[in-house]
Parts: structure tokens; C-alpha cells; sequence
């Protein structure tokens, strides 16, 4: 009787050892995406109480910008341009904050593209693969962002983004519409790193004296 009691227990120990070993959860491997974002300190965004930044284009002699303060935890933005400062919730927002907001999406689209690859709806990312990219004529890796055709200010645009084998952005397409044909062309240059946040300064075309660059970047951190 002792060695059938015996027998038992060391079977239900067994049995519960491989049920605890079944429970454990299954680690799934990081997407393209994930890897792209966090090359570029996405995992140190949620310590990000506020960011502010100058978006800049210089042309030739021409420049201009506008300065954009954003606590992304509230949605509270500031804009800042050579006429005026608005203020706002982009969870409170009327029509006449359309324009306003439309600038702040695109200036911090430019910004923070690795992060809108997480952030995104309406958002189809296609394998990754390899391609000589447009401006260094360099082979890289190559990704196609579409946007749906519904919602924000510019659906259906299409983006190929080339990347190192870092997983940081060294250059992209933009195709307005989805169009064969490119919109724009520029490069990711000039990274710097702002409270582990992985920022390209630099974005130039090879045909034009143009470049589109941030300035007065600055990031606070939550205190606790």
C-alpha cells in the first residue's frame, strides 16, 4: 500500500510539474515594426512626459518652421509659428483647429516615424526585403507602409522605408496615393539621442538645396 501511495504522488508531481511548464507564455518574436521602433528608443517613450521641437525647411535662401510643445500622456499641444501661439487637447478639438493639428501630425510624423510604425491604424506593412536604396545606391532593407484610404488628413499615401541592419531609418520614399511614381525622396541623417530616444536631425534630397531638420529638441521625463 506504502509503495502504490508512493507511485501516486510521484506521478501528481509529475503531472503538476508539466502543467506549470505548459503555462508558461509563449515568447513571440518582435515584427519588423517592433524592431524598427525600439532600434530607435521606443521602449523609453512611456517615460516621456513632454517633447518639444522646431520643425524646420530650408530651400536655397528660403526658411521656414514652427515649433510644436506635446505632452503625450495629456494630448496637450502648443504651437508656436511667427504669428501666433495656439493651445489645445487633441481630444477636445472643433474645426478650427483642423489646419493647427494637420501641421502638428505631419511635423511629428517626420519626427517620430519609427514610433507611428506601433502607434498607427490603418496600417499595412509589407515583409521586409532587399533593395538598392534611391539616394546612397546602397543595398538595404525595405519595407512599404500603406495607410487605409479612410481616415486622417492623407489617406491611402504609401511609404518605403530602407533601413540598416541596426534597424535605424537611412531613407524613404514617400508615393502620394499609393502612386507608382515618388512624391519625395530623402534621407535619415544626423541621428542624435534625446533621453534614449533615437532622433534623425536631417532630411535631404540629392537634386535641391533642401533640407527639412529639427532643432530645439527637448524631452522631460515623468519624475517618478
Amino acid at each position: 500500500m506504502k509503495k502504490y501511495i508512493r507511485i501516486v504522488l510521484i506521478t501528481s508531481l509529475s503531472f503538476s510539474c508539466k502543467q506549470k511548464q505548459e503555462k508558461v507564455p509563449e515568447v513571440k518574436p518582435l515584427t519588423i515594426a517592433e524592431k524598427i521602433a525600439n532600434a530607435h528608443g521606443f521602449e523609453n517613450w512611456k517615460h516621456v512626459a513632454s517633447i518639444n521641437f522646431t520643425f524646420n525647411v530650408d530651400r536655397d535662401s528660403s526658411h521656414f518652421e514652427r515649433t510644436w510643445t506635446w505632452e503625450p500622456k495629456t494630448n496637450n499641444v502648443i504651437a508656436i509659428s511667427k504669428n501666433d501661439t495656439i493651445s489645445y487637447n487633441r481630444t477636445k478639438m472643433d474645426s478650427t483647429l483642423t489646419k493647427t493639428d494637420s501641421g502638428f501630425i505631419n511635423d511629428k510624423y517626420w519626427l517620430l516615424v519609427p514610433f507611428q510604425l506601433i502607434w498607427d491604424e490603418g496600417l499595412s506593412i509589407s515583409e521586409s526585403k532587399k533593395e538598392i536604396a534611391p539616394i546612397s545606391k546602397i543595398e538595404m532593407n525595405k519595407i512599404t507602409l500603406t495607410y487605409s484610404k479612410k481616415g486622417g488628413y492623407t489617406p491611402g499615401d504609401a511609404y518605403d522605408i530602407y533601413y540598416g541592419d541596426d534597424f535605424l531609418i537611412k531613407e524613404w520614399i514617400f508615393r502620394e496615393g499609393n502612386s507608382n511614381k515618388p512624391s519625395m525622396i530623402t534621407t535619415f541623417e544626423n541621428y542624435q539621442d534625446f533621453s534614449g530616444i533615437k532622433i534623425a536631425l536631417d532630411h535631404k534630397k540629392t537634386e535641391a538645396n533642401w533640407n527639412l531638420n529639427f532643432t530645439n529638441i527637448k524631452i522631460s521625463l515623468d519624475q517618478n
